[in-house]
């Protein structure tokens, strides 16, 4: 009797996983994967390992029971949304959706459970789509040079200041001094300006800093009371500057 529950005790202890690829808009066709596609069942004490076989699914035997697992699909030309699979003791199989870097009690969907042609029970993988190695690199193209915003301020305000003087010339006399009229009475012409000698003006409109930064002021200023020299004063001097030489 005790031989005979040992010859049991295995098969308490273990289960079997069939996962099936199906087709889907991402993968029409399974049987186009690479035969190194392979799955794997990930716990912290056991792991498994089950390769692609000529049906598109992976066959895991003696899965031990109870645990819980990581199913992930590894494949060089695809990407498969990875799986929490649950064993119970008595063999009974629970799959969720599971995301990466969350808790491992953070469930997603629910996976229901499939059984096959050859009684197998399991759940179908889901792919999410190709992967892509490189990144095409991108044509030159005038379109995507206008449309940079700091490109269509520029072209506006060049429009602005090439088309000004022409919407001037065919503006309206009456229009024309009317809008001549609102930009003198403008306060901003008079502060930028220098005022114009108005009442009230800014009188460090006139200024000139770059005069002033120069010394030129100054220089002038020493030039106009500088005295004349007298013509008889420079004879005197220079007779004595003769005798003196002599």
């Amino acid at each position: 009797m005790r031989l005979q529950s040992l010859l049991y005790l295995p098969t308490a202890l273990a289960a079997s996983l069939t996962l099936q690829i199906p087709s889907s808009p991402a993968l029409p066709n399974p049987y186009t994967l690479p035969p190194s596609t392979r799955a794997s069942l990930s716990a912290l004490g056991a792991s498994f390992t089950a390769p692609l076989s000529v049906q598109n699914t992976f066959v895991f035997n003696n899965v031990t029971a109870p645990g819980s697992y990581l199913v992930d699909v590894h494949c060089a030309t695809h990407a498969f949304a990875p799986l929490r699979l649950d064993v119970a003791e008595d063999g009974t199989l629970a799959a969720w959706e599971t995301y990466r870097g969350n808790d491992w009690d953070n469930k997603g969907e629910v996976y229901a459970s499939r059984e096959f042609e050859n009684g197998a029970k399991g759940f179908e993988v889901r792919v999410l789509g190709g992967k892509n190695y490189f990144v095409e690199r991108s044509k030159f193209s005038v379109f995507t040079i206008l449309k940079n915003p700091m490109i269509l301020l520029g072209l506006v305000s060049m429009g602005i200041f090439i088309g000004m003087p022409y919407l001037m010339d065919n503006m309206d006399p009456e229009m024309r001094a009317e809008f001549e009229e609102r930009q003198k009475s403008n306060p901003m012409n008079s502060l930028l300006g220098g005022g114009g000698g108005q009442p009230g003006a800014n009188p460090m409109g006139n200024f000139d800093m770059a005069a002033f930064l120069a010394g030129s002021g100054g220089e002038k200023k020493s030039e106009g009371s500088a005295p004349a020299p007298s013509s008889g004063g420079g004879g005197g001097s220079g007779k004595k500057e003769k005798g003196g030489r002599r």
